[in-house]
């Protein structure tokens, strides 16, 4: 008896790692000491120095059962991108630049040509970010996942200096409320999209005029990563008070985790265009359109809180990073929280 036979092939593990390097070497950063392969990542702090008080601000996340929709369909080259996306996109909402990132795979078999692919889609969104990929960890567990199935986390970190945080704090009365939009459902909510729609090959492969796609190919769409829009409105010297990275628990739960006691978010749910697959979802699912917008993000994957006098730079701004924006609301007195109209 030996590992192999218990389930564990060390040799797999070694022909993953050789395969995903041209993934990884693609997101190098000039910060980054060392290469793949070591203990652990090292990433030098010097070119920050100058800032007055460098604050690092770190978020990590999965890609849920949306990796069921990955299963069925074998395509496994965009979910890394999803699980960055979850994790940067949470950085930037405080004002941080991502500046490394790192992913854990876990898996029933390693087939090392599947988890190279998978990297390859974690290395895109690393890419998309300017994040490092220094480091991760593929793990062998028989018996424990099925030979065919895996999962996918991922840790980023990313520094901001302190007076630069996104608090919310100084959001007030008047404030514009900018969307910028999603590409689809993103990776939050596949609980639910798996109940409402048959999870077969069959299905999944049916084309929809109003998707103008297959379905499988709408569901898989990755997650938009929003570092560039941020930055680039940061960049027009704007001052973005306040940020709401749209994910589960939709527009009710992560609208007011941005705002300050005594304000309250005011939604128009006609000043944005709904994406068709949330149309779907709602009447093939029959689900309620509260339970909708306390469930997806509708069509807008980041809210950010601006002076209403530096709406138009703000969207500018946004259109210029290669985003959608639209102005979908305001700030107003009253009792925290988010009024949809």
């Amino acid at each position: 008896m030996d590992y192999k036979n218990a389930g564990v092939d060390i040799e797999a593990g070694y022909q993953s790692v050789e395969l995903m390097k041209k993934y990884v070497k693609e997101t190098m950063r000039p910060e980054v000491l060392g290469g793949l392969g070591g203990f652990s990542g090292a990433f030098s702090m010097s070119a920050f120095k100058n800032m007055e008080k460098p604050t690092l601000v770190s978020g990590t996340d999965g890609v849920g059962t949306k990796l069921k929709l990955a299963f069925l369909m074998n395509k496994h080259d965009t979910v890394g991108i999803d699980c960055v996306a979850m994790c940067v996109n949470d950085i930037a909402c405080a004002g941080g630049e991502p500046l490394f990132f790192l992913d854990y795979i876990a898996c029933g078999k390693n087939y090392p040509e599947k988890i190279a692919t998978i990297v390859s889609g974690v290395a895109e969104g690393c890419k998309q970010a300017g994040a490092a990929l220094i480091g991760g960890e593929t793990a062998e567990m028989p018996g424990f996942y099925p030979v065919d199935e895996y999962d996918l986390a991922g840790f980023a970190v990313g520094i901001v200096d302190e007076k630069d945080l996104i608090t919310g704090s100084d959001i007030q009365d008047g404030d514009t409320l900018i969307g910028i939009a999603s590409s689809g459902v993103h990776s939050n909510g596949f609980s639910l999209v798996r109940k409402v729609f048959r999870m077969s090959e069959e299905y999944l492969n049916m084309y929809y005029d109003c998707l103008g796609s297959t379905l499988g190919e709408t569901l898989i769409t990755p997650t938009k990563i929003y570092v560039k829009a941020l930055r680039d409105v940061r960049g027009a010297g704007v001052k973005i008070k306040g940020c709401s990275h749209i994910t589960g628990g939709g527009f009710y739960e992560n609208i007011p985790r941005m705002l300050p006691e005594g304000m309250r978010a005011v939604v128009k749910k006609d000043s944005y265009p709904v994406l068709p697959i949330f149309k779907m979802l709602q009447v093939d699912g029959n689900i309620s359109e509260e339970m909708m917008y306390n469930t997806y993000n509708m069509g807008i994957g980041m809210v950010l809180a601006v002076d209403k006098k530096n709406t138009d730079k703000t969207m500018e701004a946004i259109k210029a990073a290669g985003e959608m924006p639209y102005i979908i609301g305001s700030v107003e007195s009253g009792e925290k929280g988010v009024s949809i109209c």
